[in-house]
């Protein structure tokens, strides 16, 4: 990884809630592994997930090309490597559709799941609100954001710009957008997203097409 594993336990307290940097990783299916934090009474992934499996062992499937179109496909299960590109996945994970997040096979570790929306918003409560918590889970270094002016990463979460991937083909925003998507279906097309920018200390939520592909964050099961 270009950033540092989590090496040693780190405490930092708001209020009378703790942050927990562990040093501990859990494995998905392909033997990928993640360091996880506890900030409050959440526990979450410190990485994007990687897996191109469910939790059965069946594979997820990527398009034929990796820039198909899948604009005409019914309930696309899909996966691809951030841009495109294999060799961005070990800092930036892989994108995928709504579709896969919401598979009953799982794509999180055993103990695991996909964030809601609702988890979201208890994370950003914790720590302050939009306006707040964005500085304080983005990446603290300019390594992978084109424009760096917010990051503290004091939380450990390690928001990195993985970018999207539209329903069209095109692979977009890496360096410059964090978007990941939450378990949280709003109708038949749309369900809620979360979003940093590079140029904006502030965390967005979205209605978003279940079609594109986004970053995923696992957090424990409660």
């Amino acid at each position: 990884m270009i950033y540092s594993k989590v090496i040693c336990s780190v405490l930092l307290f708001y209020g009378s809630m703790l942050i927990t940097a562990d040093a501990q990783t859990v494995k998905d299916i392909d033997g990928n592994a993640y360091p996880y934090i506890t900030i409050g009474n959440q526990t979450w992934m410190a990485e994007n997930l990687r897996t191109t499996k469910f939790r059965n062992g069946d594979k997820i499937r990527t398009t034929p090309s990796l820039s198909s179109d899948i604009r005409a496909e019914n309930l696309p299960q899909f996966q691809w490597p951030s841009g495109g590109k294999e060799s961005s996945v070990e800092i930036y994970g892989r994108l995928y559709t709504w579709y896969t997040v919401s598979d009953n096979r799982g794509i999180c570790p055993v103990g695991w799941h996909v964030s809601s929306e609702a988890e979201w918003s208890a994370l950003i409560a914790f720590l302050g609100g939009e306006s707040i918590a964005c500085a304080k889970i983005k990446e603290a270094e300019n390594v992978h954001w084109i424009k760096y002016d917010s990051g503290t990463n004091e939380t450990g979460f390690n928001a990195v710009p993985a970018g999207i991937r539209i329903s069209n083909g095109s692979f977009e925003d890496v360096g410059y957008v964090a978007r990941w998507w939450s378990s949280t279906e709003i109708n038949t097309h749309l369900t809620w997203c979360i979003s940093l920018t590079h140029d904006e200390n502030f965390i967005h939520k979205y209605a978003y097409l279940k079609r594109n592909g986004l970053s995923v964050r696992c957090i424990k099961n409660q």
